[in-house]
């Protein structure tokens, strides 16, 4: 009976068909893929639980490739461990239109790929969020959830801000059970990272809480040791493995070259001779083969002795269990809602809408145990602890409420990895102008497709005092720019209750709530039977008569649109109003339904506390806009609303002016 083969020859494995997949393609980084393959055929081989036939077990450990330039790492690894979706063709077809392996690896395109990334940072706070839901879960659920997070990352991964948020996040929290395992190779795409940098990562990784150990990440032995001491650790771990970016190509190993670019043939032919590699391009002999299949198949023992655990589960248990995981709605949540909705109706209420949305989290919450709210440190005024939630320690999971401190990109990156984990749907918050902070990790939550919903407060000018840097005027039409994203801005309780049955519905799509910090009229008194906020815009009030002028507002100034049209009617112009809760839930809807609500008003004008951008879709370009077109100023809200002309006495001005032309 032969040996089996050595890590070394294993990694060699990842290496050939990496460096083999990026030279086809004339496209990509075989550096990383060739520095980290030791690292990584340690991982896979001796420490990570995991089943290659079933990659959606949910206590399955974690691997997030945050360095996701690196792709074809994980494609290797996926392919030699059995992925049947992974297939030879898939790694010739490196990215090329169609393929399973784009440039950079894509959550629900790519079965096994935990999360999309490749924007560095974004992978790293993902995984901070993937190691707070197991604990979280594992504090409710002992038996079912007890597992591990491991994430590779690079020096770009490090040295970009959100890096700092998220281990900040997670030494504070105490994530013992995740593990960064840095590709420290000095080089990035600029030459050796002494140009730009000289941080100290270990240092800086234990001043945050951390574990942090150094590595050489091309000693098979040492590199297991380390991961195996991170066991018994109460503190998460940082392993800086000391690597030779590209090893095994002798004339650009260690260097920039082998960086963001194919090799070419003669160094590939150089790299084939250095690893002993004897094989054509995308062949791997039968004994690595087969090894490699026996490290996927690893973990079967433990995934079949944790279903006999799930399966001892008390059936009730195990069903509302199984419902989280799979993001449904319990039996009770429509009729909760249609309650509170009927309280409102009985008792209309002045409220901000940021009120309103605290009042209808704690319903939500009372009906789904799996939502955890947060705050970026703004927590009394974003609203979005509820009676009901229980803060989250460091020394308790047992919660649904996080301090997320003044982090609002790393809360923002771990959200999206709570969500991705499943069996937690999380909520996050801050002010609306912060939202810029959020952006690249709610721009992947939209491109992933995942549940996650932001809470944004203090939505406009109506700030006040706080003035221009807290006065969001851009950020409505900046948001409703991102694909796959719902942006709902409620202009009463009503709506804002409706908004959040949709958001807790929405399974592929984030959901983003713009709320104000004013008071503000219900406008809806009567229940129409279905919720209109779901359809994006509504008539929210008719004309009196053949309309001459349609309104359209969104938020805080729907109740300013709904004041002009009983101006205009009484001065003999009919006009309707329109509300838009949610510029991107229109649009989904057919055209017929668009082309009833936009109406054939001669006189079209939206109405909203920001910058115009967006509207004319619905207004035409020929249409007015009563808004904003620079930023705002510092006094009492009332005041800089009149300061800016987003009155309804602007309104009715605009509207009599263009009207009179039509007539």
């Amino acid at each position: 009976m032969s040996d089996a083969p050595t890590i070394r020859r294993m990694a060699n494995a990842i290496r050939a068909l990496s460096m083999d997949a990026v030279e086809k393609a004339n496209s990509g980084h075989p550096g990383m893929p060739m520095g980290m393959a030791d690292v990584a055929t340690v991982l896979f081989t001796k420490i990570l639980k995991y089943d290659a036939t079933d990659p959606h077990w949910i206590d399955r450990d974690r691997f997030v490739l945050s360095a996701g330039h690196g792709s074809m790492l994980l494609y290797s690894l996926l392919h030699l461990t059995g992925s049947k979706e992974m297939t030879i063709d898939q790694l010739k077809n490196f990215r090329q239109i169609g393929s399973k392996t784009p440039g950079h690896p894509e959550r629900g395109h790519t079965e096994s790929v935990e999360t999309t990334t490749g924007p560095l940072g974004a992978g790293i706070s993902n995984a901070v969020g993937l190691a707070l839901a197991e604990r979280i879960l594992a504090a409710e659920y002992p038996t079912v959830f007890d597992h591990r997070t491991f994430a590779l990352c690079s020096d770009g991964d490090l040295m970009e801000g959100i890096s700092q948020e998220a281990i900040a996040i997670a030494g504070h929290y105490k994530l013992n059970k995740l593990v960064f395992l840095w590709d420290d190779n000095g080089i990035s795409i600029d030459g050796h990272t002494s140009l730009s940098d000289s941080v100290d990562q270990v240092a800086r990784f234990k001043a945050c809480g951390w574990d942090a150990v150094h590595v050489d990440g091309h000693d098979a032995a040492a590199i297991e040791a380390a991961i195996k001491a991170t066991e018994g650790s109460d503190k998460p771990t940082l392993i800086a493995c000391k690597t030779i970016i590209g090893f095994g190509a002798p004339n650009k190993q260690g260097t920039e070259k082998v960086h963001g670019s194919a090799l070419g043939a003669e160094e590939v032919a150089a790299a084939r001779k250095e690893l002993g590699w004897e094989y054509p391009a995308f062949e791997v002999p039968d004994d690595l083969r087969s090894a490699w299949l026996d490290a996927g198949k690893r973990g079967q023992s433990e995934r079949k002795a944790w279903e006999k655990r799930f399966d001892a589960l008390d059936d009730g248990v195990r069903k509302d269990l199984e419902r989280r995981l799979h993001g449904d709605l319990p039996e009770g949540f429509a009729k909760a809602m249609a309650d509170y909705k009927a309280k409102l109706y009985a008792e209309p209420k002045e409220l901000a809408t940021r009120k309103a949305g605290e009042a209808a989290l704690t319903v939500v919450k009372g009906e789904l145990p799996e939502l955890v709210s947060g705050s970026a440190d703004l927590t009394p005024s974003n609203n979005t602890l509820t009676k009901n939630m229980k803060v989250i320690t460091p020394d308790d999971y047992a919660g649904s409420f996080m301090h997320w401190g003044i982090r609002e990109h790393g809360m923002a990156g771990a959200i999206n990895g709570m969500a991705i984990h499943g069996g937690i749907l999380p909520v996050g918050s801050t002010f609306l102008v912060f939202a810029d902070y959020c952006r690249p990790p709610l721009r992947l939550a939209a491109l992933m497709g995942i549940r996650v919903i932001q809470v944004f407060t203090h939505d406009s000018i109506g700030v006040g005092e706080d003035g221009p840097t807290h006065q969001p005027v851009e950020h409505l039409a900046a948001l409703r720019a991102i694909p796959n994203l719902n942006l709902f801005r409620p202009c009463d309780g009503i709506e804002t209750a409706e908004a959040w049955e949709v958001a807790v519905g929405s399974l592929k799509r984030p959901s983003i709530f713009a709320l104000t910090r004013q008071n503000l009229p219900q406008l809806r008194l009567k229940d129409a039977g279905e919720n209109l906020t779901a359809k994006g815009a509504y008539e929210i009030a008719a004309a009196e008569g053949t309309p001459v002028v349609s309104l359209f507002a969104s938020g805080s100034e729907v109740s300013l649109a709904v004041e002009a049209k009983a101006a205009l009617d009484a001065a003999g112009i009919p006009t309707r109003v329109v509300s838009v809760p949610c510029y991107d839930l229109f649009a989904d809807q057919s055209g017929a339904y668009r082309a009833e609500v936009i109406g054939t008003a001669p006189v079209k004008i939206a109405v909203e506390a920001a910058i115009r951008q967006g509207w004319d879709a619905i207004v035409g370009s020929d249409g007015g806009f009563v808004g904003m077109s620079s930023f705002g100023d510092s006094g009492p809200y009332k005041q800089v609303y009149e300061k800016f002309g987003i009155t309804a006495d602007a309104v009715v001005a605009l509207a009599k002016e263009m009207s009179s032309s039509v007539s």
